[in-house]
């Protein structure tokens, strides 16, 4: 009993769930900002993107499995229907299962932000299920970044901005954007790692395509473009949490020194420690509106 239920761990993929946590965090510090935060729809929008995540973790592995594209003793995390610890029939009622809570809050949501939240809600519903299944998967053609920004970043911080103010704001867009450039970072530690095995299964992943050196080179780009982005406000900010963009700069550029000079299984924490920059980040932007 023990054991499944570390494999069901396991398979939410904890360690990355910060991505989704952070772009509603983000959109709370703005909220923050301009004083129009409400908590019970920043509640809602919260545990409405950490059960999308979920939904679509399981998902990746169940399609990835039927795929053929994951295998016995990969470098990543080991992965509960690959290794026969989980039923693909298991797996798949549970995608489904997360999706269908992840949407019962998100339609909780329409009261807050109308009827027209509907079709924003289905469109997650279907990237949740893109990005590893359907005839073209995001995941397996370079797409997975894009998806990341869009899905953990500019959905998430304008929608949740939006249900707590009742409209959008430019500043949050190109916050919305430095949310989803860090949180892809995340995927491509994650490409990084896998790009011999993602490789010999056929699956196309921007790392496997473009290779190492370019995977590494956007990933630190993208730290520095996501604070040059939401710099304007950093400097509205007071002087003192001037630090938040400071220190996160200087521990993304060593998480990338530590990207370019390690291997395999040796970048899991890297991946980690990614996520985790990202969380304190959208922490610090929080806690710097109050």
């Amino acid at each position: 009993m023990q054991k499944t239920l570390e494999c069901w761990i396991e398979a939410m993929r904890l360690r990355t769930l910060p991505v989704s946590v952070a772009g509603v965090i983000a959109a709370i510090g703005y909220a923050l900002r301009t004083g129009c935060l409400e908590w019970l729809p920043a509640t809602l929008c919260l545990a409405f993107a950490v059960m999308a995540q979920i939904s679509s973790n399981f998902a990746n592995e169940y399609y990835d499995f039927k795929a053929g594209l994951d295998r016995p003793g990969r470098e990543g995390p080991r992965r509960g229907v690959t290794e026969g610890d989980i039923t693909p029939g298991a797996m798949l009622r549970a995608t489904f299962g997360m999706l269908a809570v992840a949407c019962a809050i998100g339609c909780s949501l329409i009261c807050w932000g109308g009827w027209w939240l509907l079709p924003v809600g289905v469109g997650v519903a279907l990237g949740v299920l893109a990005y590893s299944a359907g005839p073209y998967p995001l995941s397996h053609h370079a797409l997975g970044e894009v998806a990341v920004i869009l899905f953990f970043g500019v959905v998430p911080v304008n929608f949740t901005y939006y249900i707590m103010s009742g409209g959008f704001d430019p500043s949050v867009a190109l916050g919305s954007v430095a949310m989803g450039l860090i949180g892809a970072n995340i995927l491509i530690v994650n490409n990084y790692r896998d790009l011999e095995d993602d490789r010999d299964a056929g699956k196309r992943t921007f790392a496997v395509k473009f290779g190492r050196t370019a995977a590494s080179a956007w990933y630190l780009i993208d730290g520095y473009m996501a604070v040059a982005l939401m710099l304007p406000v950093w400097l509205a900010s007071p002087r003192a949490w001037m630090c938040v963009p400071a220190v996160y700069l200087a521990a993304h550029t060593m998480l990338w020194r530590r990207l370019r000079r390690l291997r395999g299984s040796s970048l899991n924490p890297v991946l980690g420690l990614t996520a985790m920059a990202m969380l304190l980040y959208s922490l610090g932007f929080c806690l710097a509106g109050i």
